[in-house]
Order: structure tokens, then C-alpha cells, then sequence
């Protein structure tokens, strides 16, 4: 299904024309191309993916362990029952993945190893063009499309970020991060250091430390962690009643997305109770002696930061089985055996993995323009996080810190493809949206309030992002229980939206 899908299109030099384009095969791509089929059947579209296969983030992160960091039966697409456990490794993903592809027909509008460089729009003919390269052949392609949908994440695949260290070119050992890992990568009997304490680190450690010599958490700061049973209680109970998968698919679904909305609400209105009851929930899997104080006590209200989710809770079994440890300290220098900490001490290491998170990428960092302007996708206003002011169509799919990704994933297929429909019954070529006369006095402020969520990655990439407005219609909330009823309801007439 991978490379037997990259046709040998454009094989005589011309353009190949669709309705719509959709940018990236990976969880949102797939979930957009089976809503346009459902929804706006008879549309012509392709799908360009960068890479040799579908998959996105489950393809490019082969580190030991990768598994899903949110509830499958969330993270799983609505109308895909997800069948096994709540926390799920890249190779059932990707099955799954497989399953939805195959099942609706997917893969004949899947071109793979399309690397895309330019995306160029014209008002006069109400048309985006597309430039790309194929890597199997390295033979330059184009593409034109009425409609653009972005899905191609926001992160840059190709590389992770490592922050720069003094002393890094001294050290003697390797130096890796999870983004990228290298097959040949031998950690066996080895002392590890992994630097960071996010949802990568919680993965890696537990997946490595049974080989490794010794593996090491290196954080500068503490992170907040849950930890649960990977299997859900009330999907094992209805399988016993032989209650149809549909059903149960929908029913688990509700009741996770019911006990997330309560959970996220009581981290703003009862901050310290949440955080003394993760707290203790540490405590109570790492005993009463361990410097729970020191090394899981975070200074910052939960959910500021992603909430990293220890399924069974395996990274602490590998912390008090002695295999794992936990330092707290900042890096003062590499040295030629490990690292040296502010404190003095020397941490040795054979391999050091930075689990120091990933670049930003807007866009797919490709070259918009838009009637030859270079497109500056810092001075535009998002209208929901999927629309920008000033750029005709097209949307961009962003997903939820707090909830599943594809909870918004799907939102946003049905905003498109209600939009593509009645712009259709409209006669419509072209829609943009733009600030309303009662807008025009509004505040314009950053994506992302970083007093409601300040992960690094969004703070060192901010000035690379649209601007919000002070108005729910102007902003990504970032709130799946308010936007699944705010999106659906969107008056696609409001003055908002300029069609012509």
C-alpha cells in the first residue's frame, strides 16, 4: 500500500488539477481524506505525503517504546471503534491506520514521497498551485487546487531540539535525540542519560532500562505524571455483555471525554487539590522514602505543561527497581565521560538522548504567497485556529493539548467540508475570512495565552504564529467541550466569512 500508491503522475510535465489538496497522510490527513469521501463525495482530491508511507509522527519516531500518550479511544477516530488497550505502541497505530485506509478505499489518493516547497495562490483564478519535489525521482511536480487543507501537524520531522551545551564536542560518548534515533544505536549494558522529563522521556526510560547498564533522568525541573491500568474498565465490561463495537466505541468515548472535562476544569478551579493528588499518586507508587519533594513536586498549576501519562505506571516500577533514576539540576557543561551539573556533580554516561522537544513548523514550512506577496503568517488573525485572516482556501488543521488530537481533527473535517458544500450552493470560488467592523478595534494577542499552557515549544516558536483576538471566534481555545458545539453551530453567512 506505501510506494504502490506514488503514481507516476505529471509523468508528461503538466499540472494536475483537484478540488482539494490535502497536505500530510498522517492521523489528521487520513481522518480529512475519509470526511471528504463521506461528506463531499464526488470531490476530487489528492493527498501528498512527505514521507515513503502514511503515518506522520508513528513513522518518523522510531525511538524504543513509542506509543501514544492519549486514550485510543479518543485519539481514535469517531467513526473507527478502537478495539484494544487505551494506550497504544506506533505499530497498532499505524495498523489502525492501515484499517481505515484500506477500508475506505484511501490509498488511490495517496501520493507518497511528495515533498512540497511552494504553495502559491492567485486571485485571479481563484486557484492554489504546488510545488513539490518526488524524492524517488527527484523530478519537480505541480499541482493546482481550488482548496488547501493543511495537515501536516506542526512540528518539524527531519530534526528535534537540542539545546547547546558548552562542552558538547568534548564528549566521547553519543549524543541522540528520540527524533531521530539511530538504528545502530547499542545501549545494552550502557549508562544512559536521558535529558527532560516530558511524555518522551516517561516513554524511553521504562522501554530501555531493563537493558542499559543504568538510564538516568536528567530534568531541570519537575513534571506532573498520572498514572492508571492500561485497559478500560468499562470497554472490558461491555465486550463481556456482547454489547455491539459501535456502541462501545461511543459509550467509552463519552465517559473519557466526561472525566477529562471534569479533571481539566478542576486544574483552574481547585489547582492545589489536583496538585497534591498527583502528587500523592507518585508517593504511593515510589514509597514513603523517596524525595518526592525534590523530583515530582512542580512548581506550575497542572496542565500548564502537557500532562505526560505513565500507563501502568512503568516508568516508576523501573525507579524503584533501582534500573532507573531521577536527578534534578541544571547542566553546567558536557565533560569527554557525562555531564557536569551546576551541583558538582558528575553524572557519567555512554549515550546521552535529549528529550528536549522538537522545532516548531508553521505550515509545513512551505513558501506561501498569495498574489506573489510572501505570505507572513505572523501578521494574520486566526479565525478558530483553522482559518487566517487575508489566505482564501484554506484550512489547517491544530490540534488539542489537553485532549486527543484528533478530537479536533475530525471538528475541523466537518467544518471543511460543510464549508466546501456550501460554498458549492452558493457558487462561491474563493472564501477568506476577515475581521468584522465590531472586530476592528478588538486586542490582538499571541496564539497561546502561556498563563493557560506554556510548553517550550510553543514559547520559542510564538512569533512564528497567527495572532488571536480577544473573542472565542478569533482564538484555538484549546476547550474540545466548548468547540464541539461552537464548530458545528459556525454561521458560514456570518460576516466573518467573504466569499466570492
Amino acid at each position: 500500500m506505501n510506494d504502490a500508491a506514488g503514481h507516476a503522475e505529471n509523468a508528461s510535465g503538466q499540472t494536475e488539477h483537484f478540488d482539494v489538496l490535502i497536505v500530510g497522510a498522517g492521523i489528521s490527513g487520513v481522518g480529512g481524506a475519509y470526511h471528504l469521501t463521506k461528506q463531499c463525495p464526488g470531490t476530487r482530491f489528492v493527498v501528498l505525503e512527505s514521507q515513503h508511507s502514511f503515518g506522520g509522527t508513528w513513522i518518523t519516531h522510531r525511538y524504543p517504546g513509542i506509543r501514544s500518550d492519549s486514550d485510543l479511544h479518543t485519539f481514535g477516530y469517531r467513526f473507527k471503534p478502537w478495539r484494544g488497550a487505551p494506550i497504544a505502541t506506533a505499530a497498532q497505530i499505524l495498523s489502525y491506520m492501515g484499517e481505515v485506509i484500506d477500508e475506505n478505499d484511501l490509498a488511490r489518493h495517496i501520493r507518497y514521497r511528495h515533498q512540497i516547497s511552494r504553495a502559491s495562490w492567485s486571485s485571479s483564478a481563484n486557484l492554489w498551485t504546488i510545488t513539490a519535489t518526488r524524492a524517488d525521482t527527484g523530478e519537480t511536480v505541480h499541482f493546482t487546487a481550488n482548496f488547501l487543507w493543511m495537515c501536516q501537524g506542526y512540528y518539524r520531522h527531519s530534526e528535534g531540539y537540542t539545546p547547546h551545551w558548552d562542552g558538547m564536542d568534548a564528549f566521547k560518548g553519543r549524543i541522540v535525540h528520540p527524533q531521530t534515533w539511530p538504528k545502530d544505536l547499542d545501549y545494552r549494558g550502557k549508562n544512559v542519560v536521558v535529558i527532560g522529563s516530558g511524555a518522551t522521556a516517561a516513554t524511553l526510560i521504562p522501554a530501555i532500562a531493563a537493558e542499559c547498564g543504568h538510564v538516568t533522568m536528567l530534568q531541570r525541573s519537575p513534571t506532573y505524571f498520572r498514572s492508571a491500568r492500561n485497559a478500560n474498565d468499562l470497554a472490558d465490561m461491555l465486550r463481556e455483555l456482547e454489547i455491539d463495537e459501535v456502541w462501545i466505541h461511543e459509550i467509552v468515548r463519552r465517559k473519557i471525554l466526561h472525566d477529562q472535562d471534569a479533571f481539566t476544569r478542576r486544574t483552574f478551579e481547585q489547582p492545589d487539590a489536583v496538585k497534591q493528588e498527583l502528587i500523592a499518586a507518585v508517593r504511593d507508587l515510589l514509597g514513603p522514602d523517596y524525595d518526592v519533594e525534590t523530583h515530582f513536586t512542580p512548581t506550575y498549576r497542572p496542565w500548564r505543561q502537557r500532562l505526560a501519562f505513565v500507563p501502568d505506571g512503568d516508568l516508576f516500577q523501573g525507579i524503584r527497581s533501582g534500573k532507573a533514576s531521577v536527578v534534578t539540576d541544571e547542566i553546567e557543561r558536557f565533560t569527554e565521560t557525562g555531564i557536569l551539573l551546576r551541583s558538582g556533580t558528575l553524572l557519567e554516561a555512554d549515550i546521552i538522548v535529549t528529550a528536549t522537544g522538537f522545532h516548531l513548523s508553521v505550515l509545513g514550512d512551505i513558501d506561501f504567497t498569495i498574489d506573489g506577496r510572501k505570505l507572513e503568517f505572523a501578521d494574520t488573525v486566526t479565525y478558530r485556529g483553522m482559518m487566517f485572516t487575508g489566505v482564501p482556501n484554506l484550512a489547517w488543521v491544530f490540534g488539542y493539548f489537553r485532549a486527543s488530537w484528533t478530537l479536533r481533527a475530525d471538528l475541523v473535517a466537518d467544518f471543511v467540508c460543510r464549508l466546501l458544500n456550501h460554498m458549492q450552493q452558493k457558487g462561491a470560488r474563493r472564501v477568506t475570512v476577515a475581521l468584522r467592523p465590531e472586530d476592528k478595534d478588538m486586542k490582538l494577542l499571541p496564539w497561546i495565552d502561556p498563563e493557560n499552557f506554556n510548553a517550550g515549544y510553543m514559547l520559542r516558536g510564538m512569533h512564528l504564529l497567527p495572532k488571536r483576538g480577544d473573542k472565542p471566534e478569533w482564538q484555538h481555545t484549546q476547550d474540545y467541550w466548548s468547540e464541539k458545539d461552537q464548530i458545528p453551530a459556525t454561521d458560514l453567512d456570518d460576516k466573518a466569512f467573504v466569499y466570492a
